[in-house]
């Protein structure tokens, strides 16, 4: 017989995956399939990183144009082509410097704009004063340095140089309504000036270093641009020093006077006729959009900024993934339901027209398509239906076998025995299973449509560049000739792609392991 050992009801207790309930009541409640696969996704935190990551990139785009202050967002200012990063007042990168070695000639040059802005009545102050103005280029530079070449010496400065100011002076051409408009806005800003002194036609100015628009050579300098003082009544070569006070080479009129603008033709009267001025462009900048230069990162090789032309490219490389995701999800899953489900000669013809399509080349297709069908359509549609003749097709493979594995099951037999259509059955009992894996894969075909449009783009196959349109990959394209002179072109949408990619490869390796369905219920 055998002996009954009686156990205290203490020594036990309930244990479920290693974490205690109660033992005296079990409360469960059902959980659906989305929340639970939104469950688990939460706690792939690096899934969920990217995803935030991909939520700001799209506020970005989104926000940035309508809400930045900088009214010439669309506007080409060919001025502030190829300039770095630029805010107002800002420091370290952000203080439009780029450094250069300037000779001595080139750094009073560089000094002399800032002693000008200083001085629109046409008074002249020390290369000293001229560093203290608030328009003054040079932001730093170091003790000088001599370079021999042969018996010639030329003396160096390591300088950096805030290239938005840097541009100084410009001639405009302008109406007699134009220029009393401009005058009201200097008398409503008195701290600001636009209009400054014209420069004389004379041996001083239009020599074979100069050219005729060069606006920013106002005082007297030789025919190797050497500033020179006539102080003395000859010509005598000054060299750089902080006291050094240039000597203006202004037109004036028989009294004596200032002149800041002349007839320059055109019109049939005095309202209409031309009026050529010289204007300090910094501020012309503020009158003519409102505010200062501000250009978070930079501006592109035309002269549009950068941060706009950003916000653009990201909008159309992510509506273009999406549309291409969209329709690829669209033919794949009715052209994988159809072969999934008849099987048989169905399913052998057309996986032989999809073997086909397999091996036509994608570059080939885009580039003839760019070719013939973008005169037109457009580029961007062309583009689209050379991502869609063949992108459906891994959509389409995924969908059969989903198909194959679930069209025997019993639920669907006993669908198809009380009657129900095919198209029922495909649509309402095997289709929403295979739904968690098409959205993976959906997901996934973004950062490869966003690349593959960058890296067309980047070749020259596709010009997406415009004034109101461009891409990512046409960033890419404007700066690979030029960026080690200006890096900020390259690294700026060079790192935007990098991260949608890397951020939709995490995003959608999470969704594929949250509508895994082996792993429902699990906390891992």
């Amino acid at each position: 017989m055998e002996e009954i050992y009686d156990i205290p009801k203490e020594k036990f207790e309930f244990v479920n995956e290693n974490e205690k309930i109660s033992d005296k009541k079990f409360d469960t409640k059902p959980i659906g399939y989305f929340k639970d696969a939104f469950m688990r996704f939460r706690r792939n935190r690096g899934s969920v990183i990217a995803f935030v990551i991909i939520v700001l990139i799209l506020l970005f785009a989104i926000i940035v144009p309508p809400a930045s202050r900088n009214k010439a967002r669309t506007t080409l200012v060919t001025y502030y082509a190829k300039k770095g990063p630029y805010v107002p007042g800002g420091v370290g990168m952000y203080n439009g410097g780029k450094g250069y070695d300037l000779s001595e000639v080139k750094l009073i040059y560089t000094i002399s704009l800032g002693v000008a802005a200083d001085g629109a009545d046409g008074k002249v102050e020390t290369l000293d004063a001229g560093l203290k103005s608030y328009y003054q280029p040079i932001n730093s530079f170091g003790k000088g340095y001599e370079v021999r070449q042969g018996r010639n010496k030329t003396t160096f400065y390591s300088s950096n140089v805030n290239e938005y100011l840097a541009v100084g002076f410009k001639y405009l051409t302008v109406t007699k309504s134009q220029y009393e408009d401009i005058v009201k806005w200097e008398e409503k800003n008195p701290d600001k000036h636009i209009l400054y002194p014209l420069i004389a036609d004379n041996e001083y100015h239009f020599s074979d270093g100069i050219e005729a628009n060069d606006a920013n050579y106002w005082y007297k300098s030789d025919n190797k641009l050497n500033p020179i003082s006539t102080a003395t009544g000859e010509d005598v070569y000054l060299s750089y020093s902080p006291k050094l006070e240039l000597e203006d080479n202004y037109l004036r009129d028989d009294s004596g006077n200032l002149i800041y603008w002349k007839y320059h033709g055109g019109g049939n009267s005095d309202e209409t006729a031309m009026r050529r001025i010289r204007v300090l462009f910094y501020n012309y900048y503020q009158y003519e959009y409102g505010s200062e230069p501000l250009y978070f990162f930079g501006t592109d090789f035309q002269g549009y900024d950068m941060g706009i032309r950003l916000a653009t490219g990201i909008r159309l490389s992510i509506i273009l993934a999406v549309i291409v995701s969209v329709v690829n999800f669209i033919i794949g899953a009715i052209y994988g339901a159809i072969e999934g489900y008849y099987g048989g000669a169905v399913d052998l013809t057309l996986e032989r027209i999809t073997d086909i399509l397999v091996g036509v080349p994608f570059v080939i297709v885009a580039t003839l398509f760019q070719i013939h069908l973008a005169k037109k359509v457009g580029p961007i549609p062309s583009m689209i239906f050379a991502f869609v003749l063949t992108g459906w097709i891994g959509t389409a493979g995924t969908v059969r076998m989903q198909f194959y594995r679930f069209k025997n099951q019993e639920y669907v037999m006993a669908a198809r025995t009380l009657g129900a259509r095919d198209r029922r059955i495909i649509w309402k009992h095997i289709f929403p299973n295979t739904l968690g894996t098409l959205i993976t894969s959906s997901v996934l075909v973004i950062p490869g449509v966003i690349f593959s449009e960058s890296m067309l783009s980047f070749l020259g196959i596709i010009n997406l560049g415009g004034a109101e349109i461009t891409s990512l990959g046409t960033l890419l394209n404007e700066a690979s000739g030029i960026w080690v002179e200006h890096p900020h072109m390259l690294i700026a949408p060079g790192l935007i792609i990098s991260l949608l990619m890397i951020c939709f490869n995490l995003f959608g390796n999470g969704l594929r392991d949250a509508f895994n369905p082996t792993l429902r219920g699990s906390d891992e």
